[in-house]
């Protein structure tokens, strides 16, 4: 199987909402570069359908999901404007797949960030502000029986997101302690800090700087980053309603029907 039938096999799976096998069968074990190329094919396929790219989103920022998938290093997906959900809004549960939802910080661009050898200091330079967030993580491989190569060439297993509205300076946050809870119905299912994102949020941002610049993709002035889940991501159900929290950027909401 090639490339673009396996792209098209995803992209089946997505559209019946079926899940499919895994397809890392089909390639080299961490042949990362491949699974990258199916991930642009069904991009490149849903902004030729008139979609629009608005964004990234960087995935595997916890060590220790990466020791799970034998990787030492995060992975991206590409932000469509179709992936963003009204905050307290119903959605209906037909969107998702296999749907868990996680809670993070996203980065507004104020600047293009073109070098490859980004630093922390170019990072907050770039970015004008900073917004809660609440993202949906879906998988069209079933029964996320997923490694490195299957999430990658999955758009690092995107579904949606939802951004919140009080925008605030990086000089006014403590990107490293900042508390976030996640509830499910009104019951904490998640928590933790920045330091669950690579440490510190900034961190994972360079990194994707970097990357998306060495593939002469870089990211671009009015980007939305989510930057990397805040604690470990939660399965919820249809009528589920969602809540989170972070300190110093507020609360956001959405249920399901």
């Amino acid at each position: 199987m090639n490339l673009i039938e396996i792209a098209e096999k995803l992209k089946e799976a997505e559209n019946s909402k079926r899940p499919c096998a895994p397809i890392r069968e089909h390639l080299t074990e961490k042949d990362l570069d491949s699974a990258y190329k199916i991930q642009q094919l069904n991009i490149e396929k849903e902004v030729k359908n008139g979609k629009k790219i608005v964004g990234k989103k960087i995935g595997l920022t916890s060590l220790k999901v990466q020791e799970q998938l034998g990787v030492n290093q995060p992975d991206f997906g590409i932000l469509l404007d179709s992936m963003e959900i009204p905050a307290n809004e119903e959605v209906d549960f037909s969107k998702f797949m296999q749907p868990k939802v996680e809670a993070e910080i996203a980065f507004i661009l104020k600047n293009d960030l073109i070098g490859t050898n980004n630093t922390i200091a170019d990072i907050e330079k770039a970015i004008d502000y900073a917004v809660m967030a609440i993202e949906v993580v879906g998988s069209r491989i079933e029964n996320w029986n997923i490694k490195i190569t299957d999430t990658i060439a999955d758009n690092a297993s995107s579904s949606h997101f939802l951004l919140g509205t009080q925008r605030v300076a990086l000089d006014q946050l403590d990107l490293i302690n900042n508390k976030m809870e996640l509830y499910i119905n009104e019951e904490k299912v998640s928590e933790g800090d920045g330091t669950s994102c690579l440490g510190n949020p900034l961190k994972a941002v360079v990194w994707l700087a970097n990357k998306m610049a060495s593939i002469n993709n870089p990211l671009r002035k009015g980007e939305i980053i989510l930057s990397g889940a805040l604690g470990p991501m939660a399965e919820f159900k249809k009528g589920d309603v969602i809540s989170a929290s972070i300190e110093g950027l507020g609360d956001l909401q959405f249920s399901t029907k």
